[in-house]
């Protein structure tokens, strides 16, 4: 009888002790604007590793594009117990209250890729000035001369004015000489390629086909430009992009995009990860590694870490293939006598 007490109060401590091990697990949860863009699923698959590897459980919810569920999302995993939330805004103005939610209950808070103009919540994202000046200067070598469209990014992303602003600050020369011309300029909402597509066949019949070139300002919307110029026979005049997505870079191996701007998603969740993860635990912003004092357009002081990005031409291909982030089957599909390693 005794023996069995003692096993019955050993049994009872070590489950407590289990339990009392689970209730103090760590979970950091993701808010996802979207999940439709192909990038995004990589992005998520290096948070979940970077995550697994510290023993960090893992929660996401998807906005599915609307800034309203973003919110009713964000207040699903606070109450879900999230020690730290990583938050891809689909609108960086209505996001707010998301964000005063989580400070209420001392929850850090990651701005991955988008900015969230808050200095409660660390911004994470790569150099998208530096990307916006990688696409137009590909562009501007391929077409030095003639009419050019601007398809820009989303009007809730901040990220579509950095963009624009390095793609500018590349293109200013050539259009006060007047060897470029600015025909037709449009945002993209959602940065959905559907809506970039139907932007650049306006433009066109607004300018009856008389374009050279096309500053897309990611692969999504340079997918749509493509179409667009595919239906009037206009494939192949310089088209940008960037994220490396698959589709697109097949395109610039086929010759129908001439840049997509690379931003390795890998490094990127993985460094969102690590640091959600160091911020659960009590490391201050301005203590994470890589960390800056940055100041965003509208005067905030922020914590951020930027990324550098890598542009990825025909003559780079090869980049993408050794790096393990695309396989030379999927590059060079339809290619013939294309560029290395599609030749």
């Amino acid at each position: 009888m005794r023996n069995a007490i003692i096993a019955a109060v050993v049994a009872t401590v070590g489950f407590s002790s289990a339990a009392l091990a689970e209730s103090h697990a760590m979970t950091v949860g993701v808010s996802w604007s979207n999940f439709q863009e192909e990038r995004w699923k990589t992005d998520e698959a290096a948070i979940v590793a970077a995550l697994e590897e510290a023993g960090v459980s893992y929660l996401s919810a998807d906005a599915q594009s609307s800034s309203s569920k973003q919110i009713s999302d964000v207040e699903s995993l606070i109450a879900q117990g999230v020690d730290a939330l990583i938050i891809l805004a689909q609108d960086s103005q209505a996001i707010g209250p998301a964000v005063d939610a989580a400070a209420n209950e001392g929850i850090p808070v990651v701005a991955y890729d988008r900015l969230i103009e808050d200095p409660r919540t660390f911004y994470l994202t790569f150099d998208n000035v530096e990307v916006g000046r990688m696409q137009a200067r590909a562009v501007l070598e391929a077409a030095p001369e003639g009419n050019y469209v601007m398809i820009k990014g989303s009007p809730t992303d901040p990220n579509a004015d950095f963009l624009r602003g390095g793609q500018q600050e590349v293109l200013q020369d050539a259009i006060d000489s007047g060897a470029i011309t600015i025909v037709g300029e449009a945002y993209t909402d959602g940065w959905l390629p559907a809506n970039a597509q139907r932007n650049m066949e306006q433009i066109l019949t607004a300018t009856d086909n008389d374009v050279d070139a096309v500053v897309a300002s990611n692969d999504g919307t340079a997918g749509g430009v493509v179409a667009a110029l595919t239906a009037q026979g206009m494939d192949g005049i310089p088209v940008s992009g960037q994220d490396g997505d698959h589709a697109a870079l097949n395109r610039v191996a086929l010759g129908t995009q001439t840049v997509s701007v690379w931003k390795d998603a890998r490094d990127l969740g993985r460094n969102a990860g690590e640091i959600a993860v160091a911020l659960a635990e009590g490391t201050a912003m301005s203590d994470i590694e890589g960390a800056e004092t940055w100041t965003s357009p509208g005067g905030t002081e922020m914590t951020a870490m930027f990324l550098a990005p890598q542009p990825v031409t025909a003559d780079n291909l090869t980049l993408v293939v050794d790096a393990g982030w695309i396989t030379q089957e999927s590059l060079c599909q339809g290619v013939t006598n294309g560029p290395a390693p599609c030749n």
